[in-house]
């Protein structure tokens, strides 16, 4: 059986305490897509963080998780969860409102895969919400392996190397150039109507430092704004699904 630490390598870390970041990402989405009412669905859900938001304004609430312990604690927050892989997702076709990638599509096998079974089992006018990790992000944030051995934390320029540099420092995860996600879309009957990068919620750092952190989120959130955000921690992607029969629209 895995350890924890192997789990965090391979499949990140998941949210264990809901902060201020969580919150704010969980209103882009509500921005983005009604959420009254919604079905729902969390791919990688890892314990249940967004699971618990989403069921306090709809009650249809689904996950899937590939870790079965993940998936079992994230079954306490909401009942309709499965283990599985986003490749393969035990759901038939455009059942849901809202299908959400938060930060999972750098961790599993076939991200293009994954993506297509999203979109599949997302209703027509539905949204495919997207958090995904921005290559010109100056830090690489789930670590890195040196010197034989996987070391965890904030990595500086790692992202800014050339692929095979890069990847020999992070073969467990990926970070994605906007071209690189609009072509993983390309394809899909659908368009995307947000694509911009967000700046981080700085949690761990209000936990030392609130002054510091209570500075810097006005700052980054009104560059958001500008073409700064190119720059941001994430990508922040809204994809609408077309209708039937609809031709695919180029996401370029």
């Amino acid at each position: 059986m895995a350890t924890e630490n192997e789990r965090a390598i391979k499949l990140g870390q998941p949210s264990y305490i809901w902060g201020f970041g969580q919150e704010r990402r969980f209103k882009l989405i509500a921005v983005a897509a009604p959420l009254t009412g919604a079905r729902v669905l969390d791919i990688g859900c890892g314990i249940g963080a967004f699971l618990a938001r989403f069921r306090k304004v709809t009650p249809y609430v689904y996950g899937v998780e590939v870790d079965r312990e993940r998936a079992l604690m994230a079954g306490r927050v909401a009942p309709a969860v499965v283990q599985g892989v986003g490749e393969y997702l035990p759901f038939k076709a455009e059942t849901f409102d809202l299908v959400l990638l938060h930060e999972v599509l750098e961790h599993v096998d076939d991200d293009r895969q994954v993506l297509a079974e999203a979109w599949r089992v997302l209703r027509p006018g539905g949204r495919l919400v997207i958090f995904a990790p921005n290559r010109l992000w100056p830090f690489e944030t789930h670590g890195i392996f040196w010197r034989g051995k996987y070391r965890f934390g904030n990595y500086p320029f790692v992202n800014y190397l050339p692929d095979p540099l890069r990847n020999r420092l992070a073969p467990h995860v990926r970070a994605y150039t906007r071209g690189q996600l609009r072509q993983l879309l390309a394809g899909l009957p659908g368009r995307v109507v947000t694509h911009r990068g967000v700046f981080p919620g700085f949690d761990k750092l209000a936990r030392r430092s609130r002054v510091l952190a209570g500075l810097l989120r006005p700052i980054l959130y009104a560059l958001e704004q500008t073409p700064a955000h190119r720059f941001g921690l994430s990508h922040f992607v809204v994809f609408v699904k077309a209708p039937a029969n609809s031709p695919a629209i180029d996401n370029s």
